[in-house]
C-alpha cells in the first residue's frame, strides 16, 4: 500500500491532479480531498473536517 498516495486518491482521476487542474488554493482543495476519500476512510470526521475548510473558504471570501 502507498501511505503517501493511496487507492482511495486515485479512484477515476486523481485527486491531487483534479485539485491542480482546477488551481484550487488550500482550502478548496483540502474540501475536495476530504469529499472525495470519506466513503473509504473515516466517513463522518473527514465530512467534518471538509466542513472545516468550507467554513473557512466562506470566511475568506466573504472578508474579500
Amino acid at each position: 500500500m502507498d501511505k503517501i498516495n493511496p487507492d482511495y486518491y486515485k479512484s477515476g482521476i486523481e485527486t491531487a491532479d483534479y485539485i491542480e487542474s482546477h488551481d484550487m488554493d488550500y482550502f478548496q482543495g483540502n474540501v475536495i480531498k476530504y469529499v472525495t476519500r470519506f466513503k473509504k476512510k473515516n466517513l463522518v470526521e473527514d465530512l467534518k473536517k471538509a466542513e472545516w475548510y468550507l467554513q473557512r473558504l466562506i470566511k475568506q471570501y466573504e472578508n474579500s
